[in-house]
């Protein structure tokens, strides 16, 4: 998994990955050329004497040295380089992948499992990635040379790089074995701490409120032992290893000069061989270290890419038309603003999670047309919110038929069908920056003067008149600053900026005060006079003037009506309307 991945990301980098495969080539071949040079000197210079040949083999060193330096700089950033490009063109892949998923796709992974694939899991293949073009060619070249260079200087002192080389894999092949286990539930461990850390900050107020502090610190103490334990164990195991290592490689150089001295001694080997062999196997255990390094990296890159691997392998359930259809009917005659009549009709409708007992909407079928509100009440649980997520195909319905315009809203390509209707949130969600770069969204040419007319219409002034900056006033993320209502406002503000055919209310005026949610709705029955209008509510007070009221229970469409109609004639929607009058009643 983690090879086809990066193979796919460095397709467009191949000419790069070529020069540093050859920088580091000639990086290596400076480095088994140095200790046979310095033989020389020490056999045919120093011990012979000579001057002149020290001073001509010393040059060479030094150029040689000067090379092995700019080949291995000139690598090095390389494949940083390479590296960046790979972990930007990854975070963009995994970022694109994510926002094209429905709600019901990302709620497979969870926010923060996404979360932490796009940040920590890249990061950890890129770190890999660094390694692999710093280390993986330079690593073999001099193990495979330094085998074949310590055979040039002595065939029968070899013999104990033939004993240590396999010991070395194997104490590799062993460490890295446990690792990747180690590395795969650590992953999953951060994915739970992180989450468990999010709860925390989101539900702050909820925590402090029941005194639950003391509870949510063991909480996320068990997971954060576990996260310790596990980062403990590989930590364990990586520096374990270098010991290991070293000791065999001690063990190797005392068993060098032990026999070489032997063999010096009976004359049958020089001083300037055994420097070099000695240094041919300082350069074979480097190169064992530095592939031991890379795979030891391995395998927590290879968790990190079958978790990205599984987000950017699946296929959102929410799919693209091969042949889509356009919404395009005349607009309106005498209008002022740009909105066309667009009837939305439920036909049969259903929709069921996969795996489920039971489906959550069955047989849903009604007509929205232009000029008319279309209102859906119903206990909590009946279905509401997911109706209102089939219109713009946040989630796809697994049943019937679903046309805007007279058009199959799945043969619409999902950007023209979303750009055809403005959708109020069940939460009133508003993004770091100021409000009018929120209100932006929406529409980014507008004016400040639009901005200020929807902003009038939402009933937002008496608020904006106090913050000294206007549109410029700076928002947290999510709008934290603000009050529910006030979100509320901003977030239906944004939406009329749109202008479009459809407008999507779910349960937006919860947050609204008496007179505020009065005094929007009869705005707001003006400006949208000419569009088609769905609102979920909970409060029947806000509801009484639809032209058209759906009843939801356990899914299904038990009545519909205008409010006179169904007060006669729905038993359900009666007990809802007594049930809140008794309620006002009692306030």
């Amino acid at each position: 998994m983690l090879i086809a991945l990066m193979r796919r990301l460095l397709d467009g980098y191949r000419a790069r990955i070529a020069a540093i495969v050859l920088l580091q080539l000639v990086q290596a071949a400076a480095n088994l050329l140095l200790p046979t040079v310095n033989a020389a000197i020490v056999d045919d210079g120093i011990v012979a004497g000579n001057t002149a040949v020290i001073s001509r083999l010393g040059m060479v060193m030094a150029v040689i040295a000067v090379l092995q330096a700019a080949a291995a700089i000139a690598a090095g950033y390389l494949a940083a380089l390479v590296a960046m490009k790979m972990g930007q063109q990854l975070r963009g892949e995994i970022f694109a992948k994510i926002q094209s998923l429905s709600s019901q796709d990302v709620a497979v992974f969870g926010t923060q499992s996404l979360t932490t694939r796009a940040t920590n899991d890249t990061q950890q293949i890129q770190a890999f990635a660094v390694l692999v073009f710093t280390m993986l060619v330079a690593g073999p070249a001099m193990g495979v040379g330094g085998v074949a260079m310590a055979l040039q200087q002595d065939v029968a002192l070899s013999s104990v790089v033939i004993v240590i080389v396999p010991l070395l894999l194997l104490i590799m092949y062993l460490v890295v074995r446990r690792l990747i286990p180690l590395y795969r539930d650590g992953q999953e461990l951060l994915d739970r701490a992180g989450g468990i850390l999010r709860e925390q900050i989101i539900g702050a107020a909820v925590i402090r409120s029941f005194v639950r502090q003391d509870h949510e610190i063991r909480r996320f103490a068990r997971v954060n032992s576990s996260l310790t334990a596990n980062n403990l164990s590989s930590a364990l195991l990586v520096a374990g290893m270098l010991p290991l290592v070293m000791l065999v490689v001690n063990i190797s150089s005392v068993a060098v000069v032990w026999f070489g001295g032997h063999r010096i001694q009976a004359g049958e080997m020089n001083i300037g061989a055994l420097t070099a062999f000695i240094a041919y196997i300082l350069q074979i255990l480097l190169a064992i270290m530095m592939s031991m390094y890379v795979l030891m990296t391995a395998p927590r890159a290879s968790v990190s890419a079958e978790r990205i691997s599984a987000v950017l392998d699946t296929e959102p359930s929410v799919r693209q038309p091969e042949n889509p259809e356009s919404l395009s009917p005349q607009p309106l005659p005498m209008s002022r603003d740009p909105l066309r009549p667009a009837t939305l009709e439920f036909s049969q409708v259903g929709f069921s999670y996969p795996g489920a007992e039971a489906p959550v909407l069955t047989d849903i079928s009604f007509a929205a047309r232009p000029g008319t509100i279309t209102a859906i009440v119903g206990s909590t649980g009946s279905g509401k919110s997911t109706l209102l997520n089939l219109i713009p195909r946040f989630l796809d319905s697994t049943a019937g038929r679903i046309s805007l315009g007279g058009v199959d809203i799945k043969a619409m390509s999902l950007d023209s069908l979303r750009e055809s209707m403005a959708v109020v949130p069940q939460r009133s969600h508003l993004f770091t920056g100021t409000i009018g770069d929120n209100l932006r969204m929406a529409k980014p040419d507008a004016t400040d003067a639009e901005l200020w007319e929807v902003l009038e219409t939402a009933q937002t002034m008496r608020f904006m008149r106090d913050l000294p900056l206007g549109l410029a006033t700076p928002l947290g993320q999510g709008g934290t600053n603000l009050s529910g209502g006030q979100r509320q406002r901003l977030c239906i503000a944004r939406a009329l900026l749109r202008k479009a055919p459809l407008y999507l209310f779910d349960d937006s005026f919860s947050a609204l005060d008496y007179d505020t949610d009065t005094r929007l709705r009869q705005a707001l029955q003006s400006t949208l006079a000419s569009a088609t209008v769905i609102v979920v509510a909970e409060r029947i007070s806000a509801v009484e003037g639809a032209g058209l009221i759906l009843v939801l229970d356990g899914g299904r469409v038990v009545a519909q009506g205008t409010h006179q109609e169904l007060l006669e004639t729905s038993e359900t929607y009666r007990e809802i309307a007594e049930s809140q009058l008794a309620l006002d009643g009692r306030q």
